[in-house]
């Protein structure tokens, strides 16, 4: 990774850290491809069992490096282009992963940057952080995932407000209206840490089918939602982890998914 974006390992778990801070940990080119490499590099690495996606300093991200789009010029819908492929890889490759993704929204998140904050399985925010769209005032339009998600979370009205209005909310409104997970009054880095050595002791394999049911069931049908679960639960059972789960519940033990006796 560059020095932009950090990737750090703490046993099976892995942070990556957006790593600007003198400029809200904005996403130009460099970083933008620095993220995705990350991204596959914790997708790539089957020791990796849960990831943390965070930001350094007192921001989490704020969306893209608009001094950057200035610098583009004419050329801005070229580079607008190219760096979404970037982002959208990242997105897209952290909310498909088998492993759970957990995000520590440590401060402010706007544009792109609401996107990474809220794909999270888990999206816990300290006090501080706070949520905008923002793109309204740039004469642009929403990008990172966020109007497949929004609406999704929050329903479509609150979402239509938040993109349009650019309305800003706090941790606690986010945490209310389901946006987020929780707020975490104190350090919020050790309550993430703790949570994602939690699910890095779950069986992987079972995350992974739970993560892809819970985001096809809003446009699945009925009859199909029902055969992925069905087909689902009966592949996890060939898993080891499945027949691990089964037999500690008969022995009446806690059951070991990651093979560390």
């Amino acid at each position: 990774m560059t020095d932009t974006v950090l990737l750090e390992r703490d046993g099976a778990v892995a942070r990556i850290i957006l790593n600007r801070p003198e400029v809200g940990n904005a996403l130009d080119m460099p970083t933008a491809q620095a993220l995705m490499a990350a991204v596959i590099t914790c997708d790539e690495d089957e020791a990796i069992r849960c990831v943390l996606l965070t930001g350094a300093g007192r921001l989490f991200c704020v969306g893209g490096d608009v001094a950057a789009f200035s610098a583009a010029g004419d050329q801005l819908p070229a580079f607008l282009k190219e760096i979404t492929v970037y982002v959208h890889a990242a997105v897209a490759r952290l909310m498909r992963m088998n492993k759970p993704v957990i995000t520590a929204i440590n401060g402010a998140a706007a544009g792109a940057g609401v996107g990474l904050a809220i794909l999270g399985d888990i999206a816990l925010a300290g006090p501080r952080a706070q949520f905008a769209l923002a793109y309204g005032a740039l004469g642009l339009s929403p990008d990172g995932g966020s109007t497949w998600l929004l609406p999704r979370l929050i329903g479509l009205r609150r979402a239509q407000e938040l993109c349009l209005r650019n309305r800003r909310l706090t941790a606690e409104e986010a945490a209310a209206m389901g946006l987020v997970t929780r707020v975490v009054e104190g350090e919020l880095m050790d309550e993430a840490m703790a949570v994602a050595h939690e699910l890095a002791r779950s069986a992987t394999p079972a995350l992974g089918v739970t993560r892809r049911l819970l985001l096809d069931s809003a446009t699945a049908s009925l009859e199909a939602q029902l055969d992925a679960e069905s087909r689902g639960i009966a592949g996890l059972a060939r898993t080891p982890e499945g027949k691990e789960g089964v037999a500690a519940f008969i022995a009446k033990r806690a059951p070991d998914f990651t093979g560390d006796k």
